[in-house]
């Protein structure tokens, strides 16, 4: 177990006897336990792009602009910004604060975040993949260049808090260790930002806790003085801690457990459409696929395949027998609420095995053939009981899976490393800038170290890429629109993945916890009040 350090303990215990000077204090305190079936991972909040990950250590790490309760960006550690030239961005940083260990924050940790993350072992490169550079104008000001014209800029850099750089040298952090080759340093298992909240202990995998920030810099809305968070991975062993008040809050909730929540006195079920799309992705890069029994050629890389798999998954099924309705069946990699979506480009390949089975023969395979499928098991609502459902699916046209269900931790360490050891996956995404771009780079642009970091089956067309710089630089909105449309025609052409849903986020609660509950399955704990 790992307990805050003697410099942090010292300065929280200084911040306390400020008193009536430490105005960040809230009244009415209280102590919040909450429970999810998988942990955080790691503390490091430049580790993985994953969104469990990145919530959570923004509970102590603040970035310099942030969402706000209408996912809207406002102001964190930079107080204000402006656009100076069409690729110049300044951003004057907020004076007077502190990181919890006691080091001043300035310019000099925002130059040192970007290096950071932007450096080997980190998965958050890809938000800056349209920066040429980053500036110290002086202490309290940083200037961002960028290749081109980036309209959407601060949509894209709300996930990515600052670290301070005195800490990271001080403990040979300076970067991040690489989740995917299992490794970790100090700053995988402690944290010290300038957030509402100060990590106390870390268990991973079990529980870890937090204590309020006395010396937060902005005015809570929360009324917590500390939090237990702890992993249960067991559906039924989580609902029942809420049942009996063993905590507070559950942030995955099975969905046959809603009706019985729903109507016990005291708790309350909280739900609302996510932006996240989960979709199965295909090895289409290598000439032999790692995990077939297909030997000495890849049939992913074969249209006619690709576009059977999808004409033999039923969706619909999908979501009335394992999303029991709490799902949105989609034929795109964004679903409603992101920037780009339209109902009538929403167009899946038909539910249709027969025709399926025949496209596999004219690809050579009248037989079918065998495949393994990675998918985590503590990741996404029903994630392995999809993947159950999709095994048995396919196997009525001939395919032969072996379902390999994991961990969160396990899972991307398979998928997502530097090799991307993984033939068939499932995979979901949310758009951090609510944009559509976001989910074309990362997941289906051609891989080149900073596009398509997520793109773990090499899926590579030429025209789509072409698209996705003319996407990146449009500003007029009804150009960027019909280009949006165009690279999405293309994947659907290509049966290039398999969009399954975007699923409803789904928590429950007692009655007496206030909280916010956003579409992007973020949990921003600086929200939450116990009556």
């Amino acid at each position: 177990m790992i307990r805050l350090n003697a410099k942090f303990r010292n300065a929280l215990a200084g911040a306390c006897l400020i008193g009536a000077a430490a105005a960040a204090t809230p009244a009415a305190a209280a102590t919040f336990k909450w429970a999810n079936d998988g942990d955080a991972n790691s503390m490091d909040p430049y580790t993985r792009n994953e969104t469990f990950l990145l919530t959570f250590t923004q509970n102590m790490y603040d970035p310099l602009v942030r969402r706000n309760r209408d996912l809207k960006v406002e102001p964190a550690l930079a107080t204000s910004w402006e656009l100076v030239d069409p690729t110049h961005w300044r951003f004057h940083l907020r004076p007077n604060v502190k990181f919890q260990g006691g080091e001043p924050f300035s310019a000099d940790d925002v130059i040192f975040s970007y290096q950071r993350a932007i450096a080997p072992g980190s998965q958050l490169n890809g938000y800056f993949q349209a920066v040429k550079g980053m500036t110290k104008i002086d202490p309290l000001t940083v200037e961002v260049e960028t290749k081109v014209p980036d309209p959407i800029f601060l949509e894209e850099i709300t996930g990515w808090v600052i670290m301070s750089k005195a800490w990271c040298e001080e403990h040979d952090a300076v970067q991040a260790a690489d989740l995917t080759k299992a490794t970790e340093n100090f700053a995988t298992r402690h944290a010290n930002g300038t957030g509402p909240f100060i990590l106390r202990t870390r268990e991973p995998d079990r529980r870890t806790t937090l204590t309020n920030n006395p010396g937060w810099w902005d005015k809570p809305e929360h009324n917590l003085t500390d939090v237990e968070f702890d992993v249960i991975a067991n559906p039924s062993t989580r609902v029942a801690a809420l049942l009996s008040g063993d905590v507070d809050m559950i942030y995955t909730v099975p969905p046959q457990d809603m009706d019985r929540i729903g109507h016990t006195d005291g708790l309350k079920i909280l739900q609302v459409p996510e932006l996240r799309t989960v979709f199965l992705g295909f090895d289409q890069s290598r000439e032999e696929l790692l995990k077939s029994d297909v030997k000495g050629k890849n049939p992913f890389k074969d249209q006619r395949v690709r576009q059977a798999f999808n004409e033999a998954i039923d969706k619909k099924a999908i979501q009335a027998r394992i999303m029991r309705g709490q799902s949105h069946p989609t034929g795109l990699m964004y679903g409603p609420g992101v920037n780009g979506y339209t109902n009538a480009s929403d167009v899946s390949w038909p539910f249709d095995p027969e025709h399926a089975k025949k496209l596999l023969a004219d690809a050579g395979y009248p037989s079918g053939f065998g495949v393994t499928l990675d998918c985590p098991n503590d990741r996404y609502v029903n994630d392995e009981a999809i993947c159950q459902a999709v095994t048995a699916m396919l196997a009525r046209i001939g395919i032969k899976v072996t379902l390999n269900a994991q961990t969160r931790l396990k899972y991307f360490a398979e998928i997502s490393n530097p090799s991307y050891h993984t033939s068939f996956y499932m995979l979901g995404w949310t758009p951090a800038t609510y944009d559509a771009l976001n989910s074309l780079f990362n997941l289906a642009g051609s891989r080149n170290g900073t596009r398509g970091i997520f793109n773990d089956g090499g899926y590579s067309n030429a025209a789509f890429d072409t698209l996705l710089d003319k996407i990146a630089i449009e500003t007029d909105p009804a150009k960027r629109q019909a280009e949006i449309l165009s690279a999405s025609q293309i994947l659907h052409d290509d049966a290039a993945f398999v969009p399954l849903h975007q699923q409803v986020v789904v928590w429950a609660a007692r009655s007496n916890i206030d909280l916010q509950q956003l579409s992007d399955n973020t949990f921003p704990l600086r929200y939450v009040r116990v009556k």
